[in-house]
């Protein structure tokens, strides 16, 4: 099992409840390491000094903010202490809010959290009062040093805690520039929602998957076996550099999807018996 990388505990009202927080996310990426192309040797990373020329030891460096150009403040160990808030050990609950009217954009990385010696009771009571309410905890959490705003919310047997983005992060809508609804005829308007009808379905993640990925990795097997790989072929949507008329690219996206439909269903007769299953979507 994995191990924890925060321990502390829930807070909320007069109620404290030990928890123990673990990533919720893991990546299957490949990691590469840069190499020397004569001799296939690693290469290290080394930090020189644009002013010397020569590296600097871990012991000789000093944090910096760079305020004009070229210009900078050294900060010490002493003003992080000075700026920083208290840090406790605890997942401040603030308030719980309405999911339905938070922005997807301020939700960042979920961690589960699993319940403390002793605290499987409360845990269990806390989840299920929140899963009842339709609701989701806001709090504040200091983690690594710095304080983040997150969302605590239930998911099957787990309380889930997301990370978020506080609002000054997110760029504001009002220095971008998008058409406006105005543009919109009715009549596109209403085949490029058919459009959208006929590609509806169930939530599935495990129906997406990183083909990328998979292919990559089938590279890599194949060098080292000293074989050449069998790949999956990517799906890919044609990309096409000019503007062309929006009806008439909705029309062959419809007449393309009716048709595939028509041949999907002549090719298994029985499919119409069977169930959709569906997947619950989490509000972050």
């Amino acid at each position: 099992m994995a191990r924890s990388m925060w321990k502390g505990s829930i807070a909320f009202g007069l109620v404290n409840i030990p928890v123990e927080l673990y990533s919720a996310v893991r990546d299957h990426r490949p990691k590469f390491r840069l190499l020397h192309a004569k001799d296939e040797a690693p290469v290290r990373y080394e930090r020189v000094c644009q002013t010397e020329g020569k590296p600097v030891a871990w012991e000789d460096l000093v944090k910096g903010f760079e305020y004009a150009k070229g210009q900078f403040v050294v900060l010490t160990k002493d003003d992080f202490k000075t700026a920083a808030v208290e840090k406790t050990k605890t997942i401040d609950i603030l308030d719980f809010v309405n999911p339905a009217q938070v922005d997807e954009r301020y939700f960042e990385t979920p961690y589960y959290l699993q319940a403390g010696k002793g605290a499987d009771r409360a845990y269990a009571l806390l989840r299920e009062a929140i899963r009842d309410s339709g609701r989701i905890g806001i709090a504040k959490i200091i983690l690594r040093d710095t304080q983040h705003l997150a969302a605590l919310e239930a998911i099957g047997d787990a309380l889930v805690l997301t990370m978020m983005r506080f609002s000054d992060e997110l760029a504001d809508l009002g220095e971008f520039s998008f058409p406006k609804k105005a543009e919109i005829r009715t009549a596109e308007l209403k085949m490029a929602r058919q459009l959208v009808d006929s590609l509806a379905s169930d939530w599935n993640p495990d129906k997406y998957t990183d083909e990328y990925r998979d292919n990559l990795m089938r590279v890599i097997n194949a060098k080292v076996k000293g074989k050449s790989p069998k790949l999956h072929e990517m799906q890919s949507t044609p990309q096409g550099a000019e503007v062309v008329d929006l009806m008439a690219r909705l029309r062959a996206s419809l007449e393309g999807k009716k048709s595939s439909h028509a041949g999907t269903s002549k090719k298994h007769g029985a499919s119409k018996h069977r169930k959709p299953g569906g997947r619950r979507k989490s509000a972050a």
